[in-house]
């Protein structure tokens, strides 16, 4: 008998525009034959189900259900493609442990901690090999200059906001001159932002995830940004940014960085599949951890859906896989 699935998308952010883009590359993926499935949009003003007919059918946030033809549907499990908030802020997560329905992303409190860049940072820390960039976390209404916690750090900066994804908000800033208007780019996007300074080095990502076979990892990304770094524009622009997958390491760096992210995923008990961005040194090699995305982007040009090609991993097997292995943990 096929399971009902809920594809959640939308969001509260401005990263719901790439949270749809996401959704409906895994909508063409999901195996059909195995499952039925239906996108849930979650928006601030209202939660629906759009049929092939542009008709809405809102959500009974009671229990997560939808009616079609006077039946009432329910859910045996979400998979949330929703990027920002309530998706990977651990907020859909808890309401969805509430009504004991199944999902296939992190749980609630290690969502809402991998949220904030400078807890999860704080958490991994002390993992061996992995190293972290001299940085400040800067709060909108503090009352402390914030030139006495940037006084220690030197020039280039990145400043982003501290709960983001996507590259929303975020400036390389190489004097002092261009800090002001990088900080109000980020505070218009969080009350909280993060300020580090710049790794020379080249810089990768890699998708990490639990199976029935324990925590695998995938051919990492190198990501050679045309722009001055990986931003929105960068990330979502095709050609924008030279990706090789598998990246460019060798064979003491590849075993380095595989031995390290699957330290970061299971130090931070994640579920399903995540992101992890990080930074190999120039000359040292040195594993610079930059981010963790619990709720990484699937569109066509996504790092994801890139490095399970270069594996030999079918996507649709792969969704399949996320699916049934939430499932099981709920059992």
């Amino acid at each position: 008998m096929k399971k009902t699935i809920a594809l959640v998308t939308g969001g509260f952010t401005t990263e719901s525009v790439v949270s749809f883009k996401s959704a409906e590359f895994v909508e063409t993926k999901i195996d059909k034959n195995r499952y039925d499935v239906f996108k849930i949009i979650i928006l601030k003003e209202e939660w629906y189900y759009l049929d092939s007919s542009t008709i809405k059918h809102l959500v009974d946030r009671n229990d997560f259900s939808i009616t079609l033809s006077g039946s009432k549907i329910f859910f045996d499990l979400a998979f949330i493609m929703l990027h920002g908030s309530p998706g990977e802020d651990g907020k859909l997560q808890g309401y969805f442990d509430m009504l004991n329905i199944p999902y296939t992303s992190c749980d609630a409190l290690t969502s809402a901690l991998t949220m904030n860049k400078s807890y999860s940072k704080a958490i991994v820390d002390g993992i061996e090999g992995l190293n972290l960039a001299k940085s400040a976390q800067l709060f909108k209404n503090s009352s402390e200059p914030y030139q006495k916690a940037l006084s220690k750090l030197v020039y280039p900066l990145f400043v982003k906001p501290n709960n983001g994804g996507s590259s929303i908000g975020m400036s390389k800033v190489k004097t002092i001159e261009e800090l002001p208007e990088a900080l109000l780019k980020a505070f218009n996007e969080d009350d909280q932002i993060l300020v580090e300074e710049f790794i020379q080095g080249r810089e990768f990502s890699i998708g990490v995830y639990g199976g029935t076979e324990g925590v695998k990892v995938l051919p990492c990304t190198e990501v050679i940004p045309t722009n001055e770094f990986f931003d929105f524009e960068a990330k979502y622009t095709p050609g924008a940014t030279e990706e090789i997958t598998p990246g460019r390491m060798t064979n003491e760096e590849k075993e380095n960085v595989e031995r390290i992210v699957k330290a970061i995923y299971n130090k931070l008990n994640c579920k399903g599949m995540v992101r992890i961005d990080y930074f190999l040194q120039d000359l040292s090699s040195k594993f610079y951890f930059v981010e963790i995305n619990t709720i990484p982007g699937q569109t066509a040009q996504s790092f994801i859906p890139q490095q399970l090609r270069a594996a030999g991993i079918d996507i649709s097997q792969f969704y399949g896989d996320l699916i049934e292995n939430a499932l099981r943990e709920r059992i």
